[in-house]
């Protein structure tokens, strides 16, 4: 072959790129125009058609002209409109130029393409191509720095959660303007078996599989048919700014998303993303052995067992004691982990934890975490914390009184108690010090009825029956008491008025105690002794003592002593009210007490009536009660006397009668207000008919005329003439009213509208004063 002729020119680079496009595997129909230009002087038309019957797809087959056998055609598509069948490579309509090439070229030209797709591996391995293949590689890779230049720009990575919509950028950009962009979207095909389809070529660099997924150019963008992805992507974007959006993203979806782009002969270029998608595990479950772990144990013992189900990718499981991490430690600390990958693509974790406890972990608390990715982050999820039952032996024995509260008194019942710190709980046993073993259930020792006796020191034995050991507790019991009182005098003592007594009140105890004495409920007296000095009758009674052992307030006993007072009588209440005043014919009660021993008696005078009588006389617990109803009649005195074999008292009472109102008083006050009414009701009518004469009078119905006082008899008045004369007590003002419809006044009665509206005030401010005194008189009658 002669290289000089493969030297790349610009329409030999149009030429690659075309024949690159062509072993893509498109397939057109026949073309609406198709002409041929002319190269090294020669030209013809492929079997003189127009157009393109069939461009065949991968690997081509050689299209000798129909004039020379040497040529075959190359096809540079200037316009073009895809046409997609489903389930079939992408036809396209397009309008094409012909260009007539050597057979040779045209070979080197497809080796070349095929080495493009095949990756810069198998170009780099040029020990078994053939000299005129070396040649089309070096030629290939000149062409390849003369042509123009175009640069694909991707993330490494996009994360995205399962079930969500992912955006995969492309950005890309030509140093010279392409006549048409042509956009590819590819991703590793995971199947065994490589289909070679026209979506399916051999990829780069490590001789995997891949699968296109998407193809755009200017006039249309569509989803290949039959991929994983045909339902959930479209591309979306402007030119040099792309974007592939996936829907619902799967588990399987994690892949290597490539975007090519082919500017024919402005150059093209491919760049690639790693799509990873995350979906968080489920909450870790834990689970606690449940036969319990012996301190006693030579190996770790199994813990708990932690499950983290369907998280991708893989997550991690770790354990902590009381949120401190354990790191597996050779005989005491081991994690065993068990990893499950579903056929959904999850993880399924199950860890289990072995260890080897101590005393201190019977409080501990373990739980798992799980760490797993999320987009951008790591997160974890902690389980809820357990703690284990660990066994180990008794080493201390701890004894307490139970019951009862406080400090135990003779009679009470008391329940002790013995507890180990060891696990399981030992057998325990009783005994008091030095003595046999008493009776007991578990750690319970039950003492009914205690005495004084049972005070002493009592033990609790425990038995490890796994190493044998013994532990032992020791408690003091102290049983206090507190014996009857002694009170002196013993009995009841009787005292005169005026003489003295000494009592005194004790009680033998184990503890200290503390004595009060009390009368009808109030404290008169503290400590053993009680002196009573100068007797009187409000010192008879009961005096009781009462001994409290300290602190034990319960532990209390008591002691009476009974005082009798002996004397003459006395009057209870010396200082009560003796003078009353009373109505007459009212009834008075008046009390008389007296305290005496012995009973005294009482007896009544009563002067000035004879209308009363005794209703009460009883004798009280000091004396005697008396109670007199008196009715009064005038001022009256009466007398209470109290006596008994030593003596007597007594009280003197007076009643001063108050007399009542006579009824003829009130019976003329009664005559003098009704009187007044009358005369009241009199003005007030008279009031009403000096208003309505003068209504009248204002709406002419009655003429008047003023000529002082005039006789209702005079001949000039007419039948139908009305005289009213009005005259107070210092005046004899009159005033004529004349009522006939339409006369006219006399002249001579006539008077200036002065005079007239001077009368008008007069008449009206009287009957205003009349009437205002006849309200005066009406209250003065309603108030008597």
């Amino acid at each position: 072959m002669n290289h000089a002729r493969l030297s790349p020119s610009h329409r030999d680079m149009e030429y690659f790129v075309a024949m690159k496009d062509l072993l893509m595997g498109h397939r057109f129909p026949r073309a609406a125009k198709a002409r041929a230009d002319q190269r090294d002087g020669n030209v013809e038309h492929w079997n003189k058609r127009d157009g393109i019957e069939t461009v065949p797809t991968f690997p081509p087959p050689l299209c000798p002209t129909s004039s020379s056998p040497h040529f075959h055609m190359a096809i540079l598509p200037t316009t073009w409109k895809p046409i997609y069948t489903p389930g079939s490579p992408p036809a396209t309509s397009r309008t094409v130029q012909m260009f007539p090439i050597k057979k040779e070229a045209f070979q080197l030209i497809a080796f070349l393409a095929m080495l493009k797709e095949a990756g810069t591996g198998v170009l780099g391995n040029r020990q078994s191509l053939s000299s005129e293949q070396k040649a089309a590689v070096g030629w290939s890779e000149r062409v390849g720095e003369a042509r123009a230049l175009v640069t694909v720009t991707m993330s490494d990575t996009v994360e995205v959660f399962v079930g969500e919509t992912v955006e995969i950028p492309c950005h890309y950009s030509f140093s010279e303007d392409p006549s048409m962009v042509m956009i590819q979207w590819f991703v590793w095909f995971r199947g065994t078996l490589l289909t070679l389809v026209a979506r399916v070529t051999q990829s780069e660099g490590n001789g995997g599989n891949r699968e296109r997924i998407f193809y755009s150019d200017d006039s249309m963008r569509i989803a290949d048919n039959g991929t994983d992805f045909s339902a959930r992507i479209s591309m979306s974007g402007t030119l040099g700014n792309l974007v592939l959006s996936v829907e619902d993203v799967r588990l399987r979806d994690e892949r290597e998303f490539i975007c090519q782009v082919n500017g024919m002969s402005a150059g093209n270029a491919e760049s690639k993303t790693q799509l990873k998608v995350f979906d968080p595990p489920e909450d870790p479950v834990i689970e606690g052995t449940h036969s319990g772990v012996s301190v006693t144990s030579d190996q770790p013992s199994l813990i708990a067992s932690c499950e983290v189900r369907k998280g991708y990718p893989r997550p991690n499981v770790t354990w902590y004691r009381d949120n401190t991490l354990l790191d597996p430690k050779p005989n005491l600390i081991s994690v065993v982990t068990l990893v499950t990958r579903e056929s959904s693509g999850f993880y399924s974790i199950e860890s289990k934890l072995h260890y080897k406890v101590a005393k201190v972990d019977k409080d501990a608390h373990f739980h798992c975490r799980v760490s797993y990715s999320v987009p951008g982050a790591v997160e974890a999820a902690d389980s809820k914390p357990i703690n284990v039952t660990v066994y180990y032996p008794t080493t201390v024995v701890e004894i307490w009184k139970e019951s009862p509260e406080g400090l135990v008194k003779e009679g009470d019942t008391v329940v002790i108690r013995c507890r180990g710190d060891g696990n399981p709980p030992p057998i325990f046993s009783f005994n008091r010090k030095l003595d046999e073993e008493l009776d007991s259930s578990q750690d319970l020792l039950i003492l009914k009825g205690v005495t004084r006796t049972d005070s002493g020191a009592y033990q609790c034995r425990s038995l490890d029956l796994d190493t044998d050991e013994e532990a032992m507790g020791e408690m003091q019991l102290d049983v206090h008491y507190l014996d009857p009182v002694k009170v002196i005098p013993k009995e009841s003592e009787v005292l005169s008025k005026g003489e003295s007594l000494t009592a005194t009140c004790s009680a033998k105890s184990s503890l200290e105690t503390a004595t009060v004495w009390l009368k009808d409920g109030r404290q008169v007296g503290e400590g053993p002794m009680l002196l009573l000095e100068d007797a009187t009758f409000d010192t008879a009674g009961d005096y009781i003592c009462v001994v409290t052992a300290r602190p034990q307030a319960e532990l209390q006993v008591t002691g009476l002593v009974h005082i009798i007072v002996q004397g003459a009588p006395e009057m209870s209440d010396p200082d009560s009210p003796t003078d009353i005043e009373e109505n007459m014919e009212m009834s008075v009660n008046l009390t008389c007490e007296a305290q005496g021993l012995p009973k005294p008696t009482i007896t009544w005078s009563v002067s000035g009536t004879e209308k009363w009588h005794e209703v009460l006389n009883r004798a009280t617990a000091n004396g005697a009660v008396s109670v007199a109803t008196i009715k009064v009649t005038a001022d009256i005195t009466a007398f209470c006397n109290a006596t008994n074999q030593m003596g007597a008292d007594g009280k003197s009472f007076r009643i001063k009668a108050i007399p009542l109102v006579t009824s003829t008083a009130a019976n003329t006050a009664e005559g003098s207000g009704v009187i007044i009414v009358v005369i009241i009701v009199c003005i007030l009518l008279l009031a009403i008919l000096g208003s309505v004469l003068y209504f009248l009078y204002k709406k002419g119905k009655i003429p008047c005329g003023r000529s002082g006082k005039q006789d209702i008899t005079k001949e000039k008045a007419s039948k139908g003439d009305i005289v009213v004369e009005m005259k107070s007590e210092k005046t004899e003002d009159a005033v004529l009213l004349k009522g006939i419809n339409g006369e006219k006044r006399p002249s001579n009665d006539q008077e200036s509208e002065q005079g007239e509206e001077h009368t008008d005030s007069a008449l009206i401010g009287r009957i205003v004063v009349v009437e205002s005194t006849s309200r005066a008189l009406l209250g003065r009658a309603t108030h008597r």
